[in-house]
């Protein structure tokens, strides 16, 4: 691999001590996370079996709690895994995670559910025999700003999201090879995340990042058809509609993308980062836009009034 060193990612944040001694979920018990083990026969580490949800905790807000539940629920139910828990008894186990942690804003969660431990290591799904492995991982975590100056660098890559036929990008599941493979390819090529076109050649989504470009002040994101289902990404689609900045869900090509004034990326845990260079072309003269800042400041407040509302 060449040397990266100065490689952004939309997951950077500074280092935190206090995660050294974080406690961890894993099936009712929490523990240090030295501690924290699943079994070497476990679904998800077998075979990357089970679907996963990242939240964000704001001043002792879940943000878009019941909207990542809904997307968690739907997944399992697609693919026959019984959670074993109802919606309040995993909101339950969040706030007990966080509260063991003496945890209260500017938090990553990560909430994992697998089938579960297996009898035997084959990937018939009536192996898994003890019921489903919930795992959920708090950490203090806060985006790192300087991406905001900096910007990040993207590849498109030869590897797709590819069609619902073979496993529909809209499963936030385990199984993330796809999107790794395309990330080892973009590294090796000097950028720091990997884009990624539809089955049909239009511009997608990054490995990690729901993906929008800003052509003559309107907003352009993909159909959706070929990618996850973000939270953030549709908040942002409504924010754009609120605030009466054009945005169009619709099929694009990289002519478009190469001449865009703006390209930034929207996820959970970064909300939005923009973009300065594909494949090597300068974007927006490697600055954040203005529909970027109006953007990112529309959804702040969205933060802000939710945490009010929920306090």
């Amino acid at each position: 691999m060449p040397d990266n060193s100065d490689q952004l990612s939309t997951h950077d944040a500074p280092e935190d001590v206090r995660n050294d001694d974080i406690k961890i979920y894993v099936d009712g018990n929490i523990a240090h996370r030295d501690e924290a083990v699943v079994s070497v026969y476990d679904s998800g580490f077998m075979l990357g079996d089970g679907v996963w949800e990242g939240l964000r905790l704001y001043d002792g807000y879940l943000s878009f709690l019941d909207e990542h539940l809904d997307r968690l629920y739907e997944a399992a139910l697609y693919i026959d895994l019984d959670i074993g828990k109802s919606r309040a008894e995993l909101i339950d186990a969040i706030w007990a995670t966080l509260n063991a942690n003496d945890m209260h804003t500017d938090v990553h969660v990560r909430l994992m559910v697998t089938r579960g431990k297996k009898r035997k290591p084959f990937q018939h799904p009536h192996l898994s025999i003890f019921g489903s492995t919930i795992v959920i991982i708090a950490e203090h975590s806060k985006p790192d700003e300087s991406t905001i100056e900096r910007g990040i660098r993207l590849h498109t890559v030869p590897h797709h999201r590819g069609l619902p036929l073979t496993q529909d990008a809209k499963l936030n599941s385990h199984s993330k090879l796809n999107c790794i493979i395309a990330l080892n390819h973009a590294i090796r090529a000097g950028a720091d995340e990997a884009l990624m076109l539809d089955p049909f050649g239009f511009v997608n989504t990054t490995n990690a990042c729901n993906f929008f470009i800003v052509r003559k002040g309107e907003v352009w994101t993909s159909t959706g058809d070929y990618c996850m289902n973000g939270i953030t990404r549709q908040k942002v689609i409504d924010l754009c509609q609120q605030e009466d900045i054009p945005v169009f869900e619709r099929n694009y090509s990289l002519v478009d993308t190469y001449g865009a004034e703006e390209v930034f990326l929207t996820g959970t845990f970064g909300a939005q980062t923009p973009v300065f260079e594909i494949d090597g072309r300068v974007i927006g003269g490697k600055v954040a836009g203005p529909t970027f800042h109006r953007v990112r400041a529309a959804y702040k407040k969205l933060i802000a009034r939710e945490v009010t509302r929920q306090s």
